[in-house]
């Protein structure tokens, strides 16, 4: 079984309060929030910083809301900013999250500087509330579970009107929010509101979080609901950030695609090349299959394996790299078993070596445990001896451990 979570920011967008108000009510995480205040209380530009999750009826949805009371010094820099989100995000969590946490604040930054050159105010963001905001959905995700299972996300609403800022009033969507979005070629979904819903806050924690993004529910057994609430009120769309909790059936089934193209009028080098990017953009697989083309001439098909919801992108660069007019799209389900990540140490000659271990499980049962050939190729050059004995080693570890 792997976690799942869906966000769900189509019906109102999302900021960084709705997201933690959302996450403590579908987890019940209160002691990952006092644990986060602590350590901000800790810096000598807090005085005090007192959180309390309120109940609210949202156009008749029960939804939580966060309220915020701080007494601080404001946080003066960029530099300043990124580094108590660090520090603080290391004392709590481990490396994996912690770079979560510096991505997203890399994201709010650059967006700054890209629009107000290097020099800029932190204005909106310039809070011990935007640190709060970022490292405690990233703590409640890890210990969780969730940053080991898989998140999901539908299209974020933006809404319409205009927003006061200190740059003055301008339309929605802030400036900031745009440069996040068109960084990770997001797509939205509209919805008519006289407010701002998407925060710049919100779309770059939804942006580093995410690991796909979906125009409806996956396939998942869906098991509880939680909503967060935004402090605006609209007539009629309920303001509210909503989350799904879920798991995968034993089987996992993911939507594949498999791109073709045939090609007999470019060079093998080209060709290659051609290959070398895909892999390079993160295609799990690519081929080359000899075949007869139009008027017998011999020609290359290329096969491109992907999942559905990239093989856009790799399309695209099919199309770029070869000059081919038309790729095929080929639509699958495809059964994968679960794969986990472990690490066993290897006594070689009296050396300790570390190396992982890919363990594949389907329905419970081991059905493949393979080593990391990259850590056995290190392990054989460091000591200087043939690729097979360490891999004998290795093999002869993993029975041992676990009987395979």
């Amino acid at each position: 079984m792997t976690k799942v979570l869906v966000i769900d920011p189509k019906i109102a967008g999302m900021s960084g309060d709705m997201f933690v108000s959302s996450l403590l009510e579908l987890t019940n995480s209160y002691d990952l929030m006092d644990e986060v205040i602590a350590e901000l209380e800790k810096l000598n530009s807090c005085n005090s910083f007192n959180a309390v999750l309120m109940d609210e009826k949202v156009n008749g949805i029960s939804a939580k809301q966060l309220k915020i009371e701080i007494d601080e010094e404001k946080i003066k820099n960029p530099d300043e900013l990124k580094e108590i989100i660090i520090n603080t995000s290391k004392n709590l969590m481990s490396e994996k999250g912690v770079k979560i946490c510096e991505n997203i604040i890399n994201d709010l930054i650059e967006a700054e500087e890209k629009l107000h050159g290097d020099h800029f105010h932190l204005h909106e963001i310039s809070s011990l509330d935007t640190v709060f905001d970022i490292v405690l959905p990233v703590l409640i995700l890890e210990k969780n579970g969730f940053l080991d299972g898989k998140i999901y996300s539908t299209p974020p609403a933006l809404g319409n009107g205009r927003i006061s800022m200190d740059h003055g009033i301008i339309p929605s969507p802030a400036p900031s929010t745009l440069e996040i979005l068109c960084k990770h070629e997001l797509k939205c979904s509209k919805v008519d509101s006289e407010f701002e819903l998407l925060t710049p806050t919100g779309v770059a924690i939804l942006s580093n979080v995410t690991d796909e993004f979906t125009d409806s529910y996956p396939e998942v057994i869906l098991l509880k609901t939680a909503y967060g609430a935004g402090t605006k009120r609209m007539e009629h769309v309920p303001n509210v950030l909503r989350l799904v909790e879920g798991k995968t059936d034993e089987k996992i089934i993911e939507k594949t695609v498999i791109l073709e193209t045939n090609i007999d009028d470019i060079s093998s080098e080209v060709l290659a090349y051609a290959v070398e990017r895909l892999l390079n953009e993160g295609a799990p697989d690519v081929f080359i299959t000899p075949v007869f083309g139009k008027k017998n001439r011999p020609s290359s098909m290329i096969s491109v394996i992907c999942p559905y919801h990239v093989h856009e992108k790799f399309a695209k660069i099919l199309i770029e790299e070869t000059g081919t007019l038309g790729v095929r799209i080929n639509h699958y389900d495809k059964i994968r078993a679960k794969r986990r990540m472990e690490k066993l140490t290897l006594d070689i000659n009296g050396v300790n070596f570390g190396f992982d271990v890919k363990i594949s499980d389907l329905n419970g049962e081991i059905v493949n445990i393979k080593p990391e050939f990259e850590d056995l190729k290190k392990i054989a050059k460091n000591l200087n001896i043939p690729l097979r004995d360490v891999l004998r080693h290795a093999n002869n570890k993993i029975n041992e451990k676990y009987g395979f």
